[in-house]
């Protein structure tokens, strides 16, 4: 009965991480995309008003004027529209559904004790962990080198080196399908915390200013603006890798491969230049950017080259044959379910 109302609670937690990742990412998606769209107006009402960036566009049969204010507008006439429980929503979720797939079931999906044999509750701390020290190093990271000059560049170099070592990490402690969701899942958690620590405080900051009823100063306040563009910039390079890395959880051929931290690594990285490639075409179709053509080119010659190799590798490991001459009876009970699933997968 346990094992039955477990299932019925994965069920539930996945279709609600999954429908609110899908309003998260939509919603960082089209921000990103009107970011990059907004052109600066001639209109001298909307220059007087303070108006940065302005499109136009159709949608649904109707015609939208969104604009953009640098810092904040003098006056907002209607009801304000908040975007983080999309973030929040997501993150609590996969947290809830992360805890009853691999930390209740520890012994069984998280320990591997072929690489550490240890107690579910060192495991478990182990693995939240990650959640930690990934913060605040990215965050660290971030607040050091992100506004000084090339900063995007060093910060974006840093944290290559940081997410290739935590995977390697990671497949060195763990059963090789958790380490992947853990991966992923890290990410997603300095990517809600970008959201919880730094976006939205600064904005509550903005508006408390905004309305406030007394003279404010705009440069002190632009620092709030400036740091959440950043932190949201970051969360959209990581969006890729993070729906790979929780995806690939369900391929053994992936997470069971001798070099598994490596293809999780150059997979994410992949992910990251193909939406670098969707970003910048924004900015080169009105002639602000170069022509992004390389970032997705590199993408797709790593993907083929992990396709390539990992079958060239399969293809020379000797076949083993499933163990019918022991007896079923002598066999299976000594297997879990997943053990057994993987020796499958391993001979197809």
């Amino acid at each position: 009965m346990e094992a039955y109302l477990l299932d019925w609670v994965n069920l539930l937690l996945r279709w609600v991480h999954v429908i609110t990742a899908i309003a998260w990412i939509g919603s960082s998606f089209y921000f990103v995309f009107l970011d990059n769209n907004l052109q600066k107006p001639n209109s001298p009402d909307l220059l007087e008003k303070g108006v940065d960036g302005a499109m136009w566009a159709i949608h649904g049969g109707g015609f939208y004027n969104p604009q953009k204010y640098m810092v904040a507008p003098k006056k907002i006439h209607t009801k304000l529209h908040w975007f983080y429980w999309e973030s929040y929503s997501t993150w609590i979720s996969g947290f809830a559904l992360f805890t009853v797939m691999y930390l209740w079931n520890a012994s069984t999906y998280l320990i591997d004790k072929s690489l550490m044999d240890w107690s579910p509750a060192v495991a478990i701390t182990a693995a939240l962990s990650f959640f930690v020290v990934f913060w605040f190093v990215y965050d660290a990271i971030c607040r050091v080198f992100g506004f000084r000059k090339n900063g995007e560049l060093i910060v974006a170099t840093l944290m290559l080196c940081v997410v290739a070592f935590a995977s390697w990490l990671a497949c060195q402690l763990f059963a090789g399908r958790a380490a992947f969701l853990l991966v992923g899942a890290m990410i997603a958690t300095a990517m809600s915390a970008n959201v919880f620590v730094w976006i939205i405080p600064g904005q509550r900051k903005v508006v408390a200013a905004m309305t406030s009823g007394e003279k404010y100063d705009a440069i002190s306040l632009a620092i709030h603006g400036k740091r959440g563009k950043q932190r949201s910039v970051h969360n959209t390079y990581f969006t890729l890798p993070v729906i790979f890395a929780m995806l690939s959880n369900h391929y053994s051929f992936l997470y069971t491969h001798p070099q598994r931290w490596l293809i999780l690594f150059v997979m994410m990285f992949a992910g990251a230049l193909i939406r670098q490639f969707f970003v910048q075409r924004h900015g080169y179709h009105l002639g602000r950017a170069s022509n992004p053509w390389p970032f997705a080119a590199v993408g797709v010659v790593l993907i083929v080259a992990v396709i390539v190799a990992h079958s060239w590798q399969h293809s020379l490991r000797p076949k083993v044959p499933w163990p019918w001459h022991l007896g079923a009876q002598r066999v299976l009970p000594r297997m879990s379910r997943l053990k057994l699933l993987l020796l499958c997968k391993s001979n197809q």
